[in-house]
């Protein structure tokens, strides 16, 4: 049993190719003191997103293994997908789980940044936690502008990146990396292919325009299946839980004649967040997470 766990969801500019994929797995399989528990893509927002979970040594190795794996695979000149982005890596949070603390992951956020630059020639920026200015803490701030407006944005005194010469690299981009706490990426799909309907809904629900405080929000096309979605990132599953945020999309929708079709988490979740799906749907009463027979289980047979 590891004594120091951390987790890190990396996220890369690649949901089509699938031996790419395998390959950028396959990489960081191979790294001792590490576990990938989850690889999910996404070929309308052209992205995959890694879960994986180690000592934080073999977390960093792993993740300096993923960049080499997909540094080679992954050209932004000719990527163009639903979901923002500024680079191949487009970000490396680190999360603390066991026996670790948010200024050991801030720490190894900063360790990763250096390894990354210097051995990549990607330039970094730290972000969550790992910020060095307030404004950088943010990660959509530091994105704005994605892959194709960073030539001209890093060239800025206060974009200046924190790891690295203000030169992006011609096909990699730029990389984010951070520490934080855990997220839950959690998707809604409306019954339309009106995106001006799902761009509507994310931006009377995410924190930044008004709506919940952690919830970060966007209206995304899904061409292929001729709907749209609401895409979402909760920051703090604890103060803003996911039937929260579903029940508020599901009335907005509702303004215009539209309906939730589906909805779907990217990378794994807390068994907390869903018993607090389970509490509010079933209404329970004096509800526990002892009551679950699994839990019970576990800690009876240790």
């Amino acid at each position: 049993m590891w004594k120091k766990l951390i987790e890190s969801v990396p996220n890369v500019s690649e949901g089509r190719d699938r031996e790419a994929i395998a390959a950028m797995a396959a990489a960081m399989r191979a790294v001792p003191m590490v576990r990938l528990l989850d690889v999910q893509s996404d070929p309308d927002h052209h992205r995959t997103v890694f879960t994986l979970v180690g000592e934080p040594d073999g977390v960093v190795d792993a993740l300096l293994a993923l960049f080499a794996s997909a540094l080679p695979r992954i050209d932004l000149r000719r990527h163009r997908g639903e979901h923002p982005r500024m680079g191949a890596v487009d970000v490396v949070p680190l999360v603390p789980v066991r026996g670790v603390t948010m200024a050991d992951c801030v720490a190894l956020a900063r360790r990763l940044g250096q390894e990354v630059w210097e051995r990549f020639r990607v330039p970094v920026y730290l972000y969550g936690e790992a910020a060095a200015r307030p404004e950088r803490r943010d990660l959509a701030e530091i994105r704005k502008g994605e892959f194709e407006g960073f030539p001209d944005k890093i060239q800025r005194a206060e974009w200046a990146p924190d790891f690295g010469e203000p030169a992006v690299h011609p096909t990699a981009g730029v990389t984010a990396i951070g520490a934080r706490e855990f997220l839950i990426a959690f998707n809604v799909n409306l019954g339309t292919s009106d995106l001006g309907v799902a761009k509507a809904i994310a931006k009377a629900v995410r924190g930044s325009s008004g709506g919940f405080r952690y919830v970060k929000a966007l209206g995304i096309s899904l061409a292929e299946r001729g709907i749209v979605q609401v895409s979402v990132n909760l920051t703090n599953y604890k103060k803003t839980p996911i039937p929260r945020v579903l029940e508020c999309i599901r009335r907005e929708a509702a303004r215009y004649g539209v309906s939730v079709v589906g909805t779907e988490i990217v990378g794994l979740v807390p068994q907390e967040a869903l018993d607090q799906v389970a509490e509010y749907y079933l209404a329970l009463e004096r509800f526990s997470p002892d009551m679950v027979f699994e839990r019970r289980v576990q800690e009876a047979l240790g």
